[in-house]
């Protein structure tokens, strides 16, 4: 039993923590343009209780640089940390290719919650909008853990059997909404371009205006249906139009 099931249905990642310094950053650092993955406060997003982690290395793929993940029946992520107040029109844009997608894996139920492809957009926790019983869970996580957990999120997936533009709550947590941008093996070997308003977005799936960005992860993983995928993440870019 992973730390999800351990500390009940509020926490999807757990370890997507807020416990650094906070950083003023407006962008992303870009995957084209890293020596390596060490690089521009990119971190492992790694799980108690999951041994396996998924394999992210840069590459060079269709004459770009990118980061190619491998998961073999494991979980982790790559976490890039900054604190990023969400205007109408900020936007998240990237470009993602997938192997395959997952017979088993199906968004609706928990040993299903496995995707080829994510990105996550972590926000921040507003305690004035949660009730009694959720601020007493992430206070004892907290003492735990010694971390500060986020609040809602968003998590852009390359479904395995979801249609396309689906909108579901996770199947561990409705604080985390899952979005299907992309689905089935269909497009698998071809690059998917996305862009999202992270604002419009977050309204349609919580009701309420976003707060701060606080995280935004990539993440390849297949510890609850035990498959394989490889997928490949081009830049994520973050835009406020003018």
């Amino acid at each position: 039993m992973d730390l999800r099931q351990r500390t009940g249905a509020i926490l999807l990642l757990p370890l997507l923590t807020l416990g650094g310094p906070r950083a003023e950053a407006p962008g992303i650092p870009p995957f084209s343009s890293l020596t390596d993955l060490s690089q521009g406060g990119w971190e492992p997003l790694v799980f108690p209780k999951i041994d396996q982690t998924t394999e992210y290395r840069l590459v060079t793929e269709d004459g770009t640089q990118v980061v190619q993940a491998n998961t073999r029946g494991g979980a982790s992520g790559l976490i890039h940390r900054l604190h990023r107040p969400v205007t109408g029109d900020l936007t998240l844009s990237w470009r993602w290719k997938v192997a395959n997608t997952y017979p088993h894996g199906d968004a609706r139920h928990k040993a299903g919650d496995d995707y080829p492809a994510r990105v996550y957009v972590a926000f921040e926790f507003q305690p004035e909008r949660a009730g009694f019983f959720e601020r007493a869970k992430r206070k004892a996580v907290e003492v735990l853990f010694g971390e500060t957990l986020p609040g809602n999120a968003l998590n852009y997936i390359w479904a395995n059997r979801l249609p396309r533009g689906t909108r579901i709550a996770n199947a561990y947590t409705d604080r985390t909404v899952m979005i299907a941008v992309e689905s089935g093996p269909e497009a698998a070997g071809q690059w998917r371009m996305e862009r999202r308003n992270l604002a419009r977005d977050y309204r349609e799936a919580f009701g309420e205006t976003p707060p701060a960005i606080v995280g935004i992860a990539i993440m390849s993983d297949a510890d609850n249906t035990g498959e394989q995928a490889t997928a490949w993440y081009g830049d994520l870019v973050l835009t406020a139009d003018q």
